[in-house]
């Protein structure tokens, strides 16, 4: 704080509200004890006395002040007052459309402030607040507006605001005399009829299909005119996408009303009727299903909005699981695909008005799913900012049988927001007005400072958690209230109608339009004819994937791209340690030269980039590189600059981002899935700092990458780098959880690949970028090296990257041997192959022996393997060996399929750790002692009786 110069006043003035109040309140703490202020605070006010607050006016000049130091002490209480309208007035606001809970004024009385009526007509209205209506005469006046304002159906938080421009910016547009006064008759008469269809709706299911779940709207009507509000206010604002995520709590009704699904085809998916056989109304496309398809209140839609030839714009509510918030990160990620310019080199460029993410969460969910602060985490961080959320939370009060008191540790279940600095906004459901008031500010806001912001809907649930439970057995006395009460468009209907702006015959023949509408619909769909056979939908059929796609690299251009690649400004000094490292590399492409793993994935990178594909990489050190060894963003040691030599080689094509993520593994995976399937010509992949940190992220792998394409017919090309292997460093870093992924592995799904040569690397990495604009596109999940990382027997020539392509099996020997010497064949997969191949260099000590890399594990290379194990007409002993135990690892999922291979009469047999627990032994020593046993197993060969020997 700088001290007050001359202008004593002009100094005074720059402090306006809850600002001014903390001044005057410093300023009395320190006439009573000096040293109860701060220093800078000292400074001050030893320039200043009582007279220079009453000549400045503090913010207009107070006449006739004869008692300076009692109007001083009226002054700072009326500031206090109105600061505490603000700060508190939302628990006495009116915001519960149930009245079951008891309003707090304590803060709001004037006696507590130590203040009268009779002070407040003394005292000028601006004391209390600058954006008060001029005919207002004193300060009395401007504290019935204030707390008029802050206590009636709009509730208002955003003391947690510490950024002085937008705290203003609030308080200003709060207190502003038109805020909720502007509504024409015809807007209201919108509102009543949506409220109709919405209201309609849900009594139509309920009485036409009795007993089916539907998870009903019905308490929270308002939600629907409210989120129409957010998409007018943000499509006229230049928004062209618009992402919802949401739960099934009113989905189908937001499906039917926001997204303008069809009844037909909802009333279709209640009676089971073939959906083909019904057309969606103009302006709505449905999504494409999956094989397995989903329950009708977990589906997406998509929605071209076309109004006036000039506003066009897509909505997309996005698919979405029973497991609760998990979607709000995918919709964050579909709304950043959607704001960024992936077409030139450098980063991404992002246009944050372009599109907007609206999340709808559960009032219990918000503060109890740790996936909501995650991604609330994602909103300021320059790699996952979509330009301010505006986040719904739909209230009913109680979490299927749980009421608020046993869900949350806070008083309001937007609090966990409060951290982020989220504005929030409390608004009672009854009030159809105050909602749509609310979209606008919270729309305003965002446009305004691109930040997130809440509105916390409060209504009720009119049934039970699904319309098949009972509530009165567990919540008798809410349900007694519920049941007594009157609907939101009931309320608004009478109140619209006292108003004289509809009559009641108008409000009769809405309502009996809206029910033929419905029931028309349930008709059509009625007189189709039923399938006598239910037809099970079988997943895609997909041969030869990949007998077409090229990944090899002429010799020249990889060379080109290296010396590019090795190459930054003069100016820019690279750490001298680092710079000599990377300098290695220029003469890795030559005769005799190796390239490692992490340049041979840069240039994988390049070589995809100068085809004109994007590429996306995250993960909490992916810059780097965990192991230290990707360095694609350089540092400059002096001035601690960065410079991306990706971002400016003469070939590129497209943009390419990477960003360090935060400590996060469930909504930055979500994150990145939703972005690739929202621009799904884009390479996105997502980096596991250790592979075992992929745990924290299953539900998204569960939910959606594995299953999404069966559920909903959503396609991704989303890579997983899961680091795997055993280092002897403990049991929490060694294992990426390979068995997991294999048994999910199903229908073509996903590829699962281990790897053991940085050009099986570079080449599966083309392929999968060449895949992206393909049908058979999936997902690639890739248990990533660490110590192998620099292994000179993971390294690779300049021919295998130009000359070669990605080998699903590969044969350790491939010298010309004799086939009919082997008789022991080792299959394994991933690092132990490498601790085999440091065994076995000298190979003419092992002609009794072939080793198998079984590099992709699924889809299983059944084909590749029978080709080679059939060479060996003499083996007598087939061998599975890993280094996971034996309940973990890869042998449950390929040990019946090795059976089926290897010559009849013989059975495949096991060489690893036991059944365990834990992944890995958490000592050194032990490990090295393990891993020892298990190589001298798979190197022992097998005698004429069946026995071994060394």
């Amino acid at each position: 704080m700088t001290k007050p110069n001359a202008n004593i006043k002009a100094f005074l003035n720059n402090f306006l509200g809850p600002n001014l109040g903390y001044l005057m309140e410093q300023f009395e703490k320190y006439k009573e004890d000096p040293l109860s202020v701060e220093q800078d605070m000292r400074v001050i006010f030893e320039q200043l006395n009582e007279e220079d607050f009453i000549e400045a006016g503090i913010t207009v000049p107070v006449p006739n002040l004869k008692a300076p130091i009692v109007e001083s002490e009226k002054i700072l209480a009326a500031v206090k007052l109105a600061e505490n309208i603000r700060t508190y007035g939302h628990l006495a606001a009116n915001i519960y459309p149930l009245g079951n809970q008891k309003p707090d004024v304590t803060h709001l009385e004037l006696k507590s402030h130590g203040i009268s009526e009779e002070d407040l007509k003394n005292l000028p209205s601006e004391i209390l607040t600058k954006n008060s209506p001029s005919s207002f005469q004193n300060a009395l006046e401007a504290f019935v507006y204030l707390k008029e304002i802050y206590t009636k159906s709009i509730a208002f938080e955003f003391d947690h605001v510490h950024d002085l421009r937008e705290k203003n910016w609030l308080m200003e547009r709060t207190e502003d005399s038109r805020f909720r006064t502007n509504l024409t008759n015809e807007k209201r008469k919108g509102i009543l009829k949506r409220l109709v269809e919405v209201e309609e709706f849900e009594k139509f299911l309920h009485k036409t299909f009795v007993g089916q779940k539907r998870f009903s709207i019905e308490g929270l009507d308002a939600m629907v005119p409210l989120i129409d509000e957010v998409i007018s206010e943000a499509v006229i604002d230049g928004a062209e996408n618009i992402n919802i995520g949401m739960a099934h709590r009113g989905r189908l009704n937001v499906l039917a009303h926001v997204l303008n699904k069809p009844y037909e085809k909802i009333f279709a998916e209640f009676q089971h009727a073939p959906n083909k056989e019904l057309v969606p109304s103009e302006g709505s496309t449905g999504i494409n299903f999956g094989w397995t398809g989903d329950v009708k209140y977990h589906l997406g839609l998509n929605r071209e909005l076309d109004g006036d030839h000039s506003v066009r714009a897509r909505i997309s509510l996005a698919n979405n699981p029973s497991h609760l918030e998990y979607v709000g990160a995918v919709v964050e990620g579909f709304t950043r695909a959607a704001q960024d310019d992936r077409t030139k080199p450098g980063y991404a460029e992002d246009n944050s008005k372009s599109a907007l993410a609206i999340l709808i969460h559960g009032d219990a969910a918000f503060p109890g799913e740790g996936i909501v602060a995650e991604t609330l985490n994602l909103s300021r961080l320059k790699g996952y900012r979509t330009g301010g959320t505006i986040h719904i939370i739909a209230n009913n009060t109680i979490g299927f049988t749980t009421e608020s008191a046993d869900s949350r540790s806070t008083r309001y279940a937007s609090d966990l927001a409060k951290g982020f600095e989220i504005p929030i906004l409390h608004v009672n459901a009854d009030d159809p007005e105050a909602c749509v008031a609310a979209a606008i500010f919270a729309a305003e806001y965002r446009y305004v400072f691109q930040k997130d912001f809440l509105i916390d809907l409060i209504g009720y649930r009119r049934f039970g958690h699904n319309e098949m439970d009972e509530p009165m057995t567990t919540s008798p006395q809410m349900y007694s209230l519920i049941n007594k009460h009157p609907t939101v468009k009931e309320i608004y209907a009478k109140s619209l109608i006292e108003r004289g702006v509809i009559k009641q015959d108008e409000l009769a023949e809405l309502e009996k339009q809206i029910r033929n509408r419905l029931a028309n619909a349930n008709d059509k769909v009625s007189m189709i004819k039923k399938d006598t056979e239910i037809s099970v939908p079988e997943p895609p059929k997909f041969k030869k994937e990949h007998e077409s796609i090229i990944t090899k690299v002429p010799l020249k251009k990889l060379q080109s791209l290296n010396s590019e690649l090795l190459q930054w400004p003069k100016e820019f000094t690279v750490f001298n340690k680092l710079e000599k490292i990377l300098q290695r590399r220029s003469d890795a492409l030559g005769e005799n030269g190796k390239i490692e793993w992490a340049l041979a994935e840069t240039l994988a990178f390049a070589t995809i980039l100068a085809d004109g594909t994007p590429i996306r990489l995250t993960g909490q050190d992916s810059e780097r590189g965990t192991f230290a060894h990707r360095h694609l963003v350089l540092h400059d040691s002096q001035t601690g600059e960065t410079y991306s030599p990706l971002h400016h080689f003469s070939s590129a094509k497209a943009s390419f981002a990477v960003y360090n993520s935060p400590l996060t593994e469930a909504a930055v995976v979500g994150f990145e899935y939703g972005y690739n399937v929202f621009s799904p010509e884009t390479l996105v992949i997502w980096e596991a700092q250790y592979g075992d940190f992929a745990n924290a992220a299953q539900v998204i792998f569960d939910q959606f990458i594995a299953a999404g394409r069966a559920k909903w017919g959503q396609k991704s090309g989303l890579i997983l780098l899961l680091p795997h292997g055993y280092e002897g460093q403990g049991p929490e870093h060694s294992s990426g959880r390979v068995e997991r992924f294999l048994q999910s592995a199903a229908e073509k799904n996903w590829t699962v690949a281990n790897l053991s040569s940085a050009a099986q690397y570079f080449h599966l990495l083309r392929r999968q970028a060449a895949m992206l604009s393909k049908e058979e596109i999936k997902p690639l999940i890739i248990m990533s090296p660490k110590s192998l990382l620099r292994n000179p027997l993971v390294s690779s020539t300049a021919a295998e990257l130009s000359e070669g392509e990605f080998k699903p099996v590969i044969e350790h020997f491939q010298a010309d041997r004799d086939d009919k010497k082997v008789e022991k064949i080792v299959l394994c997969s991933g690092k132990i192959s490498i601790d085999i191949a440091e065994q076995v260099k000298e190979s003419d000590s092992y002609d009794w022996l072939q080793v198998i890399r079984l590099e992709e594990i699924y889809p299983f290379p059944a084909d590749e393997l029978r080709g080679i194990v059939a060479k060996y007409e003499n083996v007598k002993e087939v061998a599975w060996v890993q280094e996971e135990p034996k309940n973990m690892g890869v042998w449950n999922f390929v040990e019946p399929r090795i059976n089926e291979i290897v010559p009849s009469g013989m059975k495949v047999e096991y060489i690893g750790r036991r059944r365990r627990s834990s992944p890995a032994e958490g000592e050194p020593n032990v490990h090295k002692l393990a891993q020892t046993k298990i190589l001298q197993a798979a190197l022992t060969r097998v005698e004429k009786g069946g026995l071994h020997h060394g």
